[in-house]
C-alpha cells in the first residue's frame, strides 16, 4: 500500500535481486582527496595529463593564438674540435711505441744469435744465458702490449675527432656516418680497408679550396704510405704469432726471432709514418679552422 500523496508519481518499481542496505552507495565509495594529496585519477594543480599542453601553452603542432606559428627546436649543430692535443699525445705515444718495438727487434735478434750458437755448439751457451734471453723476450711482449694499447685507444679518439671535424667542413666528402670511424678498426677484414676510407674522404674534406673554389690538390703521400706499412705490419704480426706458439726446437726458434725482427722493424716503420699522418692531417684541420675553407693562394 502506497502512502504518496494524491496526483504523485508513483515510485519506481523494484527490480529483482538484492538491494543495499540503507544508507549505501550503489557502487564502491570512492575515496575524498584529504588536502596535500593527490588523487592517481586527477591531474595535479597545474599539471595536465601527459601529453597535454601546460595551461596557457600551445599544442605542439598548432599555432600560438593570433596565428603565430608554433616554433620548432633548431637541430644540433656540429662543432669544431681542435685535434691538437691529441695530436701531441699521439706524437708521444707512438714514439714511445717506436722506442718499444726497437727493442722487441734488438731481443729477437739477440735471440737468434744465441739459438745459432746452440745449433752450432749447445756446450758454449749457459743455461743463465738462455734464461736471460727468455725474460727479454716476455719483457719486450709485455711493453708491446700496453704501449700498443695506449696508442690504440688515443688514435681512435683522434681519428674520430678528426672525422667529425671533416664532416663540419664538407658534409658532403662522406659515404660513411662517423661512427665509422671507430666501428671499422673492430670488422675483421674490413679493417684493412675501411679506416683508409674513412681517413681518405676525412683528409679531403680537411683540404682547403683554391681561392676560386676549384680542388685544391694536396699530396696524401702521407695518408698512403702510413697505411700501406701499417697493413704490412698487421698482416706480419698475425703471421708471427703462430709460429713462434709452434716453435719448440733451437732452429724453429732461430727462424722466428729472425721473421720476429723483420716484424719489429715494419711496425716502427709503420709508426714513423703515423706521426707524420696524425701531424700533416692535424695541420690542414687546423689551417682550414683558423683561415676558412678557401686559400689564400
Amino acid at each position: 500500500m502506497s502512502f504518496s500523496a494524491p496526483g504523485s508519481p508513483p515510485p519506481p518499481p523494484q527490480g529483482p535481486g538484492p538491494q543495499p542496505p540503507y544508507g549505501a552507495a550503489p557502487y564502491p565509495a570512492q575515496p575524498q582527496p584529504q588536502p596535500g594529496y593527490h588523487h592517481p585519477g586527477q591531474p595535479m594543480p597545474g599539471h595536465p595529463y601527459a601529453g597535454q599542453p601546460m595551461p596557457g601553452q600551445p599544442v605542439p603542432g598548432q599555432p600560438y593564438p593570433g596565428g603565430q606559428p608554433y616554433p620548432v627546436p633548431p637541430p644540433p649543430v656540429q662543432a669544431l674540435r681542435s685535434p691538437q692535443g691529441l695530436s701531441t699525445a699521439l706524437t708521444v705515444l707512438l714514439s714511445v711505441a717506436g722506442v718499444v718495438n726497437l727493442f722487441s727487434a734488438a731481443t729477437n735478434l739477440y735471440t737468434w744469435s744465441l739459438m745459432r750458437d746452440v745449433i752450432a755448439n749447445p756446450a758454449q751457451v749457459a743455461d743463465d744465458t738462455l734464461d736471460g734471453a727468455d725474460m727479454l723476450t716476455g719483457l719486450a711482449g709485455a711493453l708491446q702490449m700496453l704501449t700498443l694499447l695506449g696508442t690504440c685507444v688515443v688514435f681512435i679518439i683522434w681519428f674520430h675527432r678528426v672525422r667529425t671535424n671533416g664532416q663540419v667542413f664538407r658534409p658532403d666528402a662522406f659515404t660513411l656516418s662517423s661512427g665509422w670511424a671507430i666501428g671499422a678498426w673492430f670488422i675483421p677484414v674490413g679493417n684493412l680497408f675501411l679506416p683508409y676510407r674513412v681517413a681518405k674522404q676525412t683528409w679531403d674534406a680537411s683540404v682547403q679550396l683554391a681561392p676560386d673554389g676549384s680542388y685544391r690538390h694536396v699530396s696524401g703521400v702521407p695518408l698512403t704510405s702510413w697505411w700501406i706499412v701499417w697493413v704490412a705490419s698487421a698482416l706480419l704480426g698475425r703471421i708471427f704469432s703462430p709460429l713462434y706458439e709452434r716453435a719448440d726446437t733451437p732452429e724453429s726458434l732461430r727462424d722466428v726471432s729472425a721473421f720476429g725482427a723483420v716484424c719489429d722493424l715494419t711496425t716502427v716503420a709503420a709508426a714513423v709514418l703515423a706521426v707524420l699522418f696524425v701531424r700533416k692531417l692535424t695541420a690542414l684541420q687546423n689551417v682550414k679552422a683558423a683561415q676558412g675553407p678557401y686559400a689564400a693562394v
